[in-house]
């Protein structure tokens, strides 16, 4: 698609969630050609990984939340204070279109957007329409998910819904053309372990436990590499030492990427980037999704690569050693079988989804809106079946 060049604006939460798809974005557009100014929060503006190429306003952003009067009016007092100042950004930078990435610091952003008739997309993460993104979704002009199915999006906005994927990170996308590590009989059994950008404390008190109830044949090939909170550290390596696991443990790991093209098998929670990057690069996983997670939105976002065959989920309360040791028995105890899943996992991935959405920001105020699928007219199809008419067979998976 030929475009001059324009100028966009990104507005996003200040989670790791709402801000990569938002950075892979910007990538695409600046890639393009065109301008990005982001939007977002205090926590947003000093995340680690935003480009330094991308300048970043930090607006007021009040939350809607509780019972209380006065703090409902204190957010709204915030929320229409971050209207007026994302106006006046407007007037100098002229954004031939908003996209908002969910999370309330998006909010004042795409508010000023309808007012001022800019074109205004929303792009939506989870497999839960989120509470901002729910109250936009009657106001944008387009609708951007990341799964068929999306829970609490409003029957009347399916006209204008396009399912797009959620954009990775470049180092992340480069793996998908490589194959999945090979996993034998006396080999390694590679395993990764992560809790999301803070750890999980479920995970570092069950996964050495439950590694070490495997059957010998897999317990002694195992190698592990987890990320831990730095109040459990020392004592997931103590309990690592005692089973006689080799582990290696940190409370950040720069090289993630890296450490997911090696491993075998992960093991960690179900947020919408995880899943992302999972199907993006093709790996196995066994998914413990967020209890407290706003609308149980994790537990949804498990259910098309689950569906596939590419992941195993379980619900935290249900999460213990024998658990975890059965559901790892049952994935690896022959050597295809993990490279199965690996194959159905890599499957349910978009790896065009930076693509397709840049495609979809760029047909508004210049060319026709662009062909991609969308949900509110497509056929059914079963999870996964778009993917596999979309991309050829995983390299190196299994029969």
């Amino acid at each position: 698609m030929s475009v001059v060049n324009r100028h966009y604006v990104l507005a996003a939460g200040g989670t790791g969630g709402h801000l990569i798809p938002a950075f892979a974005l910007a990538a695409e557009l600046e890639k393009r050609g065109h301008h990005v100014a982001l939007i977002t929060d205090a926590r947003g503006a000093a995340i680690p990984g935003k480009p330094a190429s991308l300048p970043a306003h930090v607006l007021p952003a009040g939350r809607l939340e509780g019972k209380n009067p006065l703090s409902w009016i204190k957010g709204i007092r915030a929320i229409m204070e971050g209207r007026r100042m994302a106006l006046r950004l407007f007037e100098s930078f002229e954004p031939s279109a908003v996209v908002g990435f969910g999370g309330y610091p998006a909010l004042p952003a795409l508010l000023a957007a309808t007012s001022a008739n800019v074109p205004s997309v929303i792009h939506e993460q989870n497999a839960v329409l989120g509470r901002v993104n729910r109250f936009l979704a009657g106001k944008v002009d387009a609708i951007a998910t990341a799964y068929r199915e999306v829970a609490r999006l409003p029957e009347k906005c399916a006209a204008k819904v396009h399912l797009v994927g959620n954009p990775v990170r470049t180092e992340v996308l480069t793996l998908r053309d490589q194959p999945y590590p090979e996993f034998t009989e006396h080999g390694l059994l590679r395993v990764l372990v992560t809790g999301g950008s803070q750890g999980a404390r479920v995970l570092s008190e069950v996964v050495p436990d439950g590694l070490a109830m495997l059957q010998p044949a897999l317990r002694t090939r195992l190698q592990v590499i987890q990320q831990c909170r730095p109040e459990d550290i020392d004592a997931v390596r103590n309990r690592y030492a005692t089973h006689g696991i080799p582990a290696e443990l940190a409370t950040y790991f720069e090289n993630m990427a890296e450490r997911l093209a090696d491993a075998h098998l992960f093991i960690g929670r179900a947020g919408a980037s995880t899943i992302a990057e999972l199907t993006a690069v093709g790996r196995p996983a066994i998914l413990i999704p967020l209890p407290i997670a706003t609308d149980d939105h994790q537990a949804a976002n498990t259910r098309e690569i689950v569906a596939a065959g590419g992941a195993r989920a379980i619900r935290q309360e249900k999460f213990t050693a024998v658990e975890l040791a059965k559901q790892i028995q049952a994935m690896a105890q022959h050597p295809h079988s993990l490279a199965n899943a690996a194959h159905a996992a890599w499957n349910c991935g978009y790896p065009q989804a930076a693509s397709d959405l840049a495609d979809l920001i760029e047909s508004f105020g210049g060319e026709p809106l662009m062909d991609v699928i969308r949900v509110g007219t497509a056929p059914a199809a079963a999870p996964g079946q778009e993917s596999l008419a979309r991309v050829p067979a995983h390299p190196g998976a299994g029969a």
